[in-house]
């Protein structure tokens, strides 16, 4: 009897085809347990008379794309008896011009195209993607009915055009377009299913990036300061893609992630305007005179003339003129500055401060903080600017109220944060936080065994600890009401006794709370909408011990920090950065400072 010559090939390599390089998915057809059964196929040469010998060629076209299913002969038991029996003819089965891809193996490739993508750990920090993200991501992708996100048979989708144009004006929201920057390959329509896949994979995690860094992900706030605390709304990437790839103006449901306040959107238009008004200005160096007015002569009006461009019509180019002062208010205005068109030293700092690039980083790092807070303020809400000392009670678009305030010294800094004030107490008692236990009352105490008497304070001894507390009146530090909204950094509104402190200009004086000028003002607003709690109901507490007053529905307070504002005017004012944050912020977006 002649030997047996048998050739078992086994096909099911879809176990092993995610350990392939991306590149070798693109290249080589894919063979999967989807499309073919594993088990034995006889091969040309075996003596088995019952099976028909089967030849499989592949088409020289298929080399780039994964073959469809093709049916095979069901296998008969092999037969010893039969081993002499003639074989029966070969039967030939090419492979199809155009095998599809069927859902199932393109599922397989997403996920290989996802999987490799992943895997280039230098691409993934550059994106800043996670091992959470990563995990969603490949979930989403894996959902049935989302093969793919932005491509379709073999083209980018509208949606994904939309958003590459968006991303490509990041800068128009004061983003870096450096930070989106993405090629689409130049895929043709007949590119490898992998190449697809991939590139779709890289446009979701762009589309991500651009979504959060909008929402204020850019920077790590903890680096910052840890007074620096908001709650910021980081997209999930379901929703980013759900959100955007389906929507009407991919483009501008992207664009939406920017903040949708109206100071937001104030700075966005200075700095477009900038950008197109003043390309190339530059700063100018002034020395040292007298302040200048119209008809006066000084050697340093060419300077100026020169900085705003003003032509020669005149035969002496030193003299401070119609045309130069109106120049010189245009920019006192634009500045935040008196528009008096006289040249005098605040205007002559302002001249010689900032160039345009500046400017341009001034603007964009104020843009940047409007992330930090929640997309919606609340119909009702106060908002603190810490480095304007100002408060505002608004109401839907209208500021119904409005006063000043003090608030934290450089080494006693004020947080920035939101939450709701849900309750305001009447004639308070001030415990002593413990960060003013230690580094005053302590060594008062230890130098000055009455200091706590002369100061009305009263020692509270539990063990081996003690506390300080401020009884209620009129010495009072919190004075006569507070305002509370529950917060990790133990800080508050409250009145004060020392009101002579509202005249200053530069009103950091505190130890982190907010004092508010008029305190009984702003309550009534906050409380007395029905009547019950006027203002002259609330001072006839005083004096009867604390009085706690819940308001009706929490109220939104937001502890901003902007060194820049539009004022209704249209106007743009300008307040010092007392705490260095704009310095800080522009450092860790590499901005000119």
């Amino acid at each position: 009897m002649r030997g047996l010559r048998k050739t078992a090939i086994w096909l099911g390599l879809i176990g092993s085809v995610s350990l392939l390089p991306l590149g070798a998915l693109a290249e080589d057809i894919i063979l999967t347990s989807h499309t073919y059964p594993s088990r034995p196929i006889i091969v040309e040469g075996a003596a088995e008379p019952s099976l028909p010998d089967v030849v499989v060629r592949d088409a020289p076209a298929q080399r780039d794309i994964a073959s469809q299913a093709i049916p095979l002969p069901e296998a008969a038991p092999v037969s010893m008896e039969a081993a002499d029996a003639k074989p029966a003819p070969a039967i030939e089965i090419p492979l199809p011009d155009a095998a599809p891809v069927t859902a199932l193996m393109q599922a397989d490739i997403v996920r290989m195209a996802v999987e490799g993508l992943f895997a280039d750990d230098a691409a993934m920090r550059e994106l800043r993607v996670g091992a959470k993200d990563r995990q969603a991501l490949a979930a989403y992708y894996a959902q049935a009915g989302h093969p793919l996100v932005w491509t379709q048979d073999g083209a980018w989708t509208p949606a994904a055009r939309a958003v590459m144009e968006r991303l490509k004006a990041a800068d128009e929201d004061g983003l870096d377009p450096a930070d989106y920057v993405f090629h689409d390959m130049g895929l043709r329509k007949d590119a490898p299913p992998a190449q697809w896949a991939r590139a779709d994979v890289k446009l979701s995690l762009f589309a991500i990036r651009y979504a959060r860094d909008a929402r204020g992900a850019r920077i790590d706030l903890s680096r910052l300061s840890p007074l620096v605390t908001p709650k910021l709304a980081i997209p999930d990437i379901d929703e980013v893609l759900s959100k955007v790839s389906s929507a009407k103006e991919a483009g501008a449901a992207l664009a939406a992630y920017n903040p949708p306040h109206a100071g937001y959107k104030a700075l966005r238009d200075r700095l477009t305007k900038l950008r197109e008004s003043h390309p190339s200005q530059p700063s100018v160096r002034l020395p040292k005179g007298p302040i200048l007015r119209v008809g006066m002569k000084d050697p340093r009006v060419p300077l100026i003339r020169a900085r705003f461009n003003i032509l020669k019509d005149t035969d002496n180019q030193t003299v401070y003129d119609e045309r130069v002062a109106s120049a010189v208010a245009a920019f006192q205005k634009e500045r935040g500055l008196p528009d008096t068109g006289v040249l005098n030293a605040q205007t002559v700092a302002a001249l010689s401060g900032l160039s345009v690039a500046q400017r341009e980083s001034e603007i964009i790092a104020n843009m940047e903080r409007w992330r930090w807070l929640p997309g919606d303020l609340g119909a009702r809400h106060i908002m603190v600017n810490l480095p304007e000392f100002r408060l505002r009670l608004t109401e839907g678009r209208n500021v119904v109220h409005e006063t000043r305030v003090i608030v934290g010294k450089e080494q006693s800094q004020t947080p920035i944060f939101s939450e709701d004030m849900k309750y305001l107490v009447v004639n308070p008692s001030w415990t002593i936080p413990p960060s003013i236990m230690k580094k005053e009352i302590l060594p008062a105490l230890a130098a000055d065994p009455y200091y706590a008497a002369r100061k009305g304070y009263k020692i509270i001894r539990r063990g081996d600890r003690i506390s300080v507390q401020q009884p209620p009146g009129e010495r009072n530090a919190l004075g006569f009401v507070k305002f509370m909204f529950p917060n990790q950094h133990a800080v508050y509104l409250h009145d004060t006794p020392n009101r002579n402190l509202f005249s200053a200009s530069k009103r950091t004086f505190s130890h982190g709370c907010v004092r508010v000028d008029k305190p009984f003002e702003l309550a009534e607003e906050i409380v007395g909408k029905d009547g019950k709690w006027t203002e002259e109901k609330l001072r006839g507490l005083i004096g009867k011990g604390e009085r706690t007053v819940h308001l009706a529905a929490p109220l939104p307070v937001h502890l901003a920090y902007f060194t820049l504002a539009v004022d209704e005017k249209g106007e743009l004012k300008r307040f010092e950065d007392i705490y260095g944050l704009d310095r800080k912020v522009r450092a860790a977006l590499n901005l000119s400072e």
